[in-house]
């Protein structure tokens, strides 16, 4: 059994508004319900990670991205969340809006200090801080 066979194919976005300030959701289901994350979820099947990305960043956050580098991968339990650093698209880019929608209950771009107040799922701050992700402000 190969090592994707037994984990769950996820996808993450690191994503910054103009400001630098970091795109989080808060998240609506389990796991990690009520705890701020970085938008993202399950790769569907026959889809690549970064389409997964653009598919997932839309329906969390109404706001449309393209995938960049692959920062990192975290795995949590049965997840593998592979973690892509994304750019918002150039309609966004200007006046980004986000909207939470699908497993979201909240959704917002938020600066270092914001970051630091909220709940956030457990091991984000230090794969954040490792891979230089932090919110820039």
């Amino acid at each position: 059994m190969t090592d994707s066979s037994r984990h769950v194919p996820c996808v993450g976005g690191i994503v910054y508004n103009p400001d630098g300030r970091l795109l989080l959701v808060r998240r609506a289901n389990e796991p990690g319900r009520g705890s701020w994350s970085i938008p993202g979820g399950r790769v569907e099947p026959g889809e690549d990670e970064q389409t997964a990305v653009v598919r997932e960043l839309r329906e969390e956050t109404g706001l449309d991205v393209r995938p960049g580098e692959l920062v990192g991968v975290v795995r949590r339990g049965p997840y593998r969340i592979a973690e892509y650093r994304c750019v918002l698209d150039p309609a966004d880019r200007a006046s980004p809006t986000p909207v939470p929608g699908d497993d979201a209950d909240d959704v917002r771009f938020v600066d270092l200090a914001g970051y630091a107040e909220l709940p956030v799922v457990d091991g984000l701050t230090e794969a954040l801080r490792d891979w230089d992700c932090l919110p820039r402000r």
